[in-house]
């Protein structure tokens, strides 16, 4: 069973940082790309940031750029995105999901697997 397990979410204060980590098994990691994803309350899931396999290379949506990192731990089978200098729209349920390619995509649709999600509230 393929499973993405994430955590390390929580309650953060406009500025701080946070790292939230997601666990793969198996399959699910060896080979594939891996992308986080954010769904806000009212708002459509969109795209965050994403990284390849093989050359580690990221991708990041225009709105984390400077201030998220993505980056994996292929022996752990783990990605991580740390965020920093957080803002109150940050708050959003935050996604990974793996890609069959090896190559990150930013469409939803080319992600194969999914967590079940962990919620980042940024708040005074």
């Amino acid at each position: 069973q393929v499973q993405l397990v994430e955590s390390g979410g929580g309650l953060v204060q406009p500025g701080g940082s946070l790292r939230v980590s997601c666990a793969a098994s198996g399959r699910t990691f060896s080979g594939s790309a891996m992308g986080w994803f954010r769904q806000a309350p009212g708002k459509e899931r969109e795209f965050v940031c994403a990284i390849n396999w093989g050359d580690g290379g990221t991708l990041y949506a225009d709105s984390v750029k400077g201030r998220f990192t993505i980056s994996r731990d292929n022996a752990k089978n783990t990605v991580y995105l740390q965020m920093n200098s957080l803002k109150p729209e940050d708050t959003a349920v935050y996604y990974c999901a793996a890609s069959r390619s090896k190559v990150a995509p930013t469409l939803q649709s080319l992600y194969d697997y999914w967590g079940q999600g962990t919620q980042v509230t940024v708040s005074s």
